[in-house]
């Protein structure tokens, strides 16, 4: 029984929804990067355009009134820096420490603030306090999201020449710029926020920013990505006294065999703990200029308030002889392209991605019991547009999410991705993600079937009230 305090809501991200009807934001990377041919025709992207997406800038009340009518209580909502900052913020002062090679200080000051808002877009923060404070009336509970993968195209113009990766790793130049943009946030929005969050699934960009994958780049990436976070998290703080969180992309990681049981832990290790570790217990693995190791860094120490945790499916891992120690099985979790079940007889997504609800419980429990940090559920969903599974995905794992309550594990809230479809990145509007179906020509919204099975559970407070 999940009690009347728990948040029941949508997650959303600008660049992935804002787009379609008016307004579009051209200076984002990867607006540029979707809209590029070649990338199309080596099928990097889909060829889909995200201007011509589903127009959350303008329908938000709809779906605002949308989500309140299904029962809906909170959300998180997204930022777009390159709307906030179409033209660089550089050229204004703050006072940063590089030590060692690393960001360990931004000071932002009110002079500071008041010369960023002086070249801001002051009409993208006049529309988005608007969206938050709709949302707000409607829906009650409200997460600031502030990076969802992209940045202003004056920090970042992708090259086409670094072939199916984007290029925009974080380095000391963004992580500085992050810091300022998160201050300006926190001063502009913070009357709206309830919770902010730095960062929407790093590890996914840090893991494929650059060419090389090799163990060696990934950590010098995520060190970098651990550091915007912990920069960012200070810039809120000196603002804001609302909580800051940042939120992770999980598989359950599972050994495919009884001897594969040691490495699935080594990967754990490097896809998750070795990020929280970093921003958490201040543990790092970072090699500076200095050339030498730094266990620890006290500024990046104790940086989360809470933690948001996105779940689709597994990942069934074996051991291997690369850096890395380990291989995803495909077969299993996310790795079932052109599947209808998964080698274990799952139901498979129209993403390839195996129904495997069991999955949110164990992720819930793994990081509870290592940082005992709060935790909001910030993205559960499929692709499903003919919304045959959809009712059970929703009802399965919030039957999980409900069992690891129970047992101890503090779970403050669920958010499903997404209200309507979107733009999915590379796959462009071909993965059907939405409660909300979107007539991509009319823009206008239809509910799924499915929709009614989480409405249901928020009415009722009960996972077997479900049919």
């Amino acid at each position: 029984m999940f009690d009347r305090n728990f948040k029941f809501g949508f997650s959303e991200c600008g660049f992935q929804f804002e787009m379609g009807i008016s307004d579009e934001d051209k200076n984002s990377d990867w607006y540029l990067w979707a809209n590029s041919k070649n990338n199309a025709l080596n099928h990097y992207v889909s060829g889909d355009k995200p201007q011509h997406g589903v127009g959350y800038w303008d329908k938000f009340r709809e779906d605002h009134e949308n989500a309140k009518n299904l029962g809906m209580n909170a959300g998180r909502l997204g930022l777009e820096w390159s709307r906030i900052f179409p033209q660089t913020t550089e050229d204004i002062e703050a006072h940063v420490i590089i030590e060692d090679g690393t960001v360990k200080h931004v000071d932002i000051d009110n002079d500071t603030l008041e010369s960023m808002d002086r070249i801001a877009n002051q009409s993208a923060i006049a529309h988005y306090s608007e969206i938050f404070s709709d949302f707000k009336e409607r829906c009650n509970f409200l997460i600031i999201n502030l990076y969802h993968w992209t940045v202003p195209l004056w920090l970042h113009h992708p090259s086409e020449s670094t072939g199916n990766a984007i290029g925009n790793c974080f380095d000391n130049r963004k992580i500085i710029e992050f810091a300022k943009y998160a201050a300006f946030a926190a001063w502009k929005f913070d009357k709206y926020a309830d919770r902010w969050c730095t960062m929407n699934e790093p590890n996914m960009v840090y893991q494929g920013c650059s060419v090389d994958r090799s163990l060696k780049q990934v950590t010098e990436n995520r060190e970098k990505f651990a550091t915007g976070h912990a920069r960012a998290y200070d810039a809120i703080k000196s603002i804001s006294k609302k909580p800051v969180g940042i939120i992770f992309a999980n598989g359950d990681i599972m050994p495919l065999r009884e001897e594969d049981v040691e490495v699935s832990q080594r990967a754990k290790y490097i896809n998750r703990y070795s990020f929280f570790d970093s921003i958490i217990k201040g543990k790092s693995e970072g090699i500076y200029s200095d050339g030498v190791k730094h266990d620890n860094r006290d500024d990046l120490k104790n940086r989360v308030d809470w933690l948001g945790l996105n779940y689709y499916s597994r990942d069934v891992v074996q051991k291997d002889n690369s850096d890395y120690g380990f291989t995803v099985v495909r077969g299993y979790g996310h790795y079932c392209p052109d599947m209808e079940k998964s080698l274990d007889g799952n139901p498979v997504s129209d993403t390839g991605w195996e129904i495997y609800p069991e999955g949110i419980y164990n992720i819930i429990r793994d990081y509870w019991e290592r940082y005992g940090i709060p935790i909001t559920i910030t993205e559960n969903g499929l692709a499903d547009e003919q919304d045959r599974y959809r009712s059970y995905y929703i009802s399965s794992h919030l039957d999980n999410v409900e069992r690891a309550i129970n047992d101890g594990y503090k779970v403050e809230g669920y958010l499903h991705w997404a209200l309507t479809d979107n733009f999915e990145w590379a796959s462009g509007f071909s993965k059907k993600f939405g409660l909300f179906s979107v007539n991509m020509n009319t823009k206008e919204r239809t509910m799924r079937k499915s929709a009614l099975t989480l409405k249901k559970i928020i009415e009722t407070g009960e996972i077997n009230s479900v049919e």
